[in-house]
Order: structure tokens, then sequence, then C-alpha cells
């Protein structure tokens, strides 16, 4: 263990269940913005798509390169105490933006419907992020081992997954209204428990800082890396003077974009190719629950083999799962839905080892205890932008190849089916094949 460092026990399960349960209020956020979103304004108050489309690129831009910052700024607020005083500060500004973007006035015209969408989903968005790093970082702390890492991450994302079930339902079956009073509700309950009993990272003492970045520069970690101690806000750029970091992150951001394909074009597929519409929520709900589901293997073999082969392993089964939906055609339900399925169970892989990675990578650059918030500041973007890709990719490649909303042409569905099957399952080998470079030359 590196000097100046606490050895934290193993999480008891009430204490890993209060560090958890605030991932379920984070992710009732994530359909309803990034799927629901689009067609409820259009329908509600009647903003055109394309206005909604530059108002979500324009925003997604400024959160995306908010979060290096708000990490840096994480990072100084833990020196000087935790990581709950900038959830406590980011709970109720996601509060206000998401209950607000929900609420759109009607009556107002174009030009004020779409500032108020700008403004709430800033405010959203800022609040999501602060929380979700400050929150990412905590939970980087609380073990020292990869078992113990992948736990954790584990336990945290399954939870996540219940959150995203919950935002996707809810809307549908209730309404907009009943998500906001349920998702404040878990919100409040979520910082309550994160506040009262989730366990506390111990704080590294400036003589501890010290010892771990002298015992960094003495283990050739790049020794400029712990040099930044100025301008919090500038030293979002030490990570990536790590070349651990950079191999995964690009893992990372391949792996990611494949997933975020699928979701652009999912229900364009699902609509056109299947032909099964009215099915596109039980799909949905059986791929989440699956990897909810998982989550439990996956960190069980993360207690008997190495992080990095249990990941590639996700990576296979997903493309050995998933490349089948390009063959499928109108009205394959059970085969859709066994497709889903098992996928889901390998996006569980995804969703516990990487950032259980990242805290490895972090407590092995010396930075445990300090630069938590910069890392996952850097890893939260890299991930906002592959969905940003994803979108600027998919999108116009489907276009290129004849397809349209709505097209029945064979060719057009062929072009639908390759988009949303062989594309994402090409990145997903390509960035299983880094991963094994990375696991056999000891990348990180």
């Amino acid at each position: 263990m590196t000097p100046g460092l606490r050895t934290p026990g193993r999480l008891t399960g009430p204490q890993l269940a209060a560090y958890s349960a605030f991932s379920v209020p984070l992710l009732m956020t994530a359909l309803p913005i990034n799927i629901l979103l689009p067609d409820f304004y259009n329908a509600r108050t009647g903003l055109s798509l394309s206005v909604i489309g530059i108002v979500f690129f324009a925003t997604r831009l400024v959160d995306a390169v908010a979060d290096p910052l708000l990490g840096a700024w994480v990072d100084a607020q833990k020196s000087r105490g935790s990581y709950l005083a900038p959830i406590l500060i980011a709970a109720p500004v996601l509060a206000l933006g998401f209950g607000l973007l929900l609420s759109p006035p009607g009556g107002i015209g174009e030009q004020a419907t779409a500032l108020w969408l700008t403004a709430t989903l800033v405010t959203a968005y800022l609040g999501y992020s602060l929380g979700i790093v400050a929150y990412q970082a905590w939970g980087s702390e609380l073990a020292d081992d990869d078992a113990g890492r992948a736990r954790i991450t584990g336990t945290r994302e399954g939870a996540g997954l219940i959150g995203v079930l919950i935002g996707a339902v809810l809307p549908q079956a209730l309404g907009m209204p009943v998500l906001i009073v349920a998702f404040l509700i878990a919100l409040a309950i979520g910082v309550a428990l994160l506040a009262r009993y989730a366990p506390r990272p111990q704080r590294v003492s400036s003589g501890a800082a010290s010892s771990l970045t002298a015992g960094a520069a003495s283990a050739s970690m790049q020794p400029a890396a712990a040099s930044d101690t100025g301008n919090p806000f500038s030293s979002f750029v030490v990570p990536l003077k790590s070349s651990r970091f950079r191999w995964l992150l690009l893992i990372f951001a391949l792996n990611a974009i494949a997933p975020s394909i699928t979701a652009t074009v999912f229900q364009f597929f699902v609509a056109d190719r299947l032909g099964l519409a009215q099915y596109t929520a039980a799909f949905l709900a059986l791929y989440f629950v699956a990897g909810a589901a998982s989550m439990p293997l996956w960190v069980k073999l993360a207690r008997h083999y190495s992080l990095h082969v249990v990941w590639l392993a996700g990576m296979v089964a997903s493309v050995v799962a998933f490349v089948w939906a390009y063959w499928l055609g109108a009205g394959a339900w059970w085969p859709f839905a066994a497709i889903c399925v098992l996928s889901g169970i390998a996006f569980g892989a995804d969703l516990a080892l990487p950032p259980a990675l990242l805290a490895r990578v972090i407590d092995a650059n010396g930075h445990a205890g300090q630069r938590e918030g910069a890392y996952f500041g850097l890893w939260n973007f890299i991930n906002k932008l592959t969905l940003a890709i994803a979108g600027g990719v998919a999108l116009p490649l489907l276009e290129g190849l004849g397809y349209l909303r709505g097209s029945q042409d064979v060719a057009a569905l062929a072009a639908l089916a390759f988009t949303y099957a062989v594309v994402p399952c090409v990145l997903k080998l390509v960035a299983a094949a880094l991963l094994w470079v990375a696991w056999r030359g000891r990348r990180f």
C-alpha cells in the first residue's frame, strides 16, 4: 500500500447501500433528458425539432467542457474537507434544473421557450456533472484492491440502472409530474443516506501528499504529473500526463462509442427493421434489467481474475450476443428479446469494470486522495463526447447509405441494420484488441 494512504476495510452491506443509493436519482434523469425530451418539448410546446437539436448540441458542449473544470474544483474542495460539500451544492441545482426542464410554461412563444429549454438544460447538466464527478471520485477512494473497487462500482452502477428504469417507465405510465416528484424524493433520500451513513474517504494530509508525489516520481511516474499544485482549474491536465490514463481513456472511448451508436439508432431499428415499435419500452426494460442483474456476476469474476481479463470477456460476449441483430427481420420479437437480455448482461461489464480500472490507475499514479476529481472530470468529458460523436457519425452514415425514417426499402433497411449492429461490433473488437495489448504489455 502506498505510504500516507489509509487502508480501507471491506465495506459492509449497509455502508455500500448507503453509498450506492445516490446513483438512483442521478440516473433517473438519463432517459428523460437524452431520449424523451426532444419529443416531449416538440409535442408540449410546439418548439421545432431543429431548434431543440441546436439547443441540445450547444448545452451539451458547455456541459462537456465544464466537466474537467468541475473535477479540479472537486479536488480543491476535497483537500479542505470531503466530497460531500460539492454534492450538497449539486443536488439542489440538479433538482431545480430537472424540475423546471420538465415543466415548460405554455403560450410564451418559440424564442422564450428556447431560452427556457437552454437555461434549464444548462442548470440540470451542471448540477448532474458536479454531483456525478464528486460521487464517482468518492467511490474510487473506498477500496484499495481490484475486487473491492469492482464491488463498489458494480453495486453503484446496478443501482443506477434501477434509476434508468424508473426514469423510462414513470413518464410513459404516469406522466412527467409524477417523475419529478419521485425524482425529488429519491434525491432527498440519496443525499441523506450519503451524508449520514456512507463511509468517508480518509483525508490525505499535506505531508502524506508530499510522500505520495515523491513515491510517484521515484517510480518513474512522469514526475511532472504531480507538480501542478497552483491554480486548481488548470490541474485537470495532470491526468493526461500519465500514459496509464491515456491508454485506459482511449480504450474506454472506443468501447463507449459502440453502445452510443446503438442507442442513437435503436428506435429506428425497432420501428422500421423489426416493425415492433410498440414494444420499444419492453426491449429497453429487458436490456437494463439484465444489466442490473448481471452486476453480481461481474463483481464475482473480478474477485478471481484480472479486471482486464473480465472486461475483455465482457466485450467479446457483447459482440457474440449482439452481432446477430444484423440478420433479424420483421416481427423477430423473441430473437431480439434474447439479444437484449444477453447484450444487457455483457453491458454490465462496461459499467462495473472501467471505473474500477480508473481507480486503480489513480492509485498507481500516486494521486489517490488528491486528484480523483480531475480524473473523473476528464472521464465524464470523454463519456459525453462519445455520445456526441455517435450521433454525428451514425445519423449521417444512415442518411448517406439511403435510409430515411419510416423507409421500407430493402437496401435502406440493410443500411439501418449495418449501422445498428455491425459498426458497433467492429468498434468493440478494436477496443478489445487494444485492451489485450494493454493487458499483455502492462500498460495500466
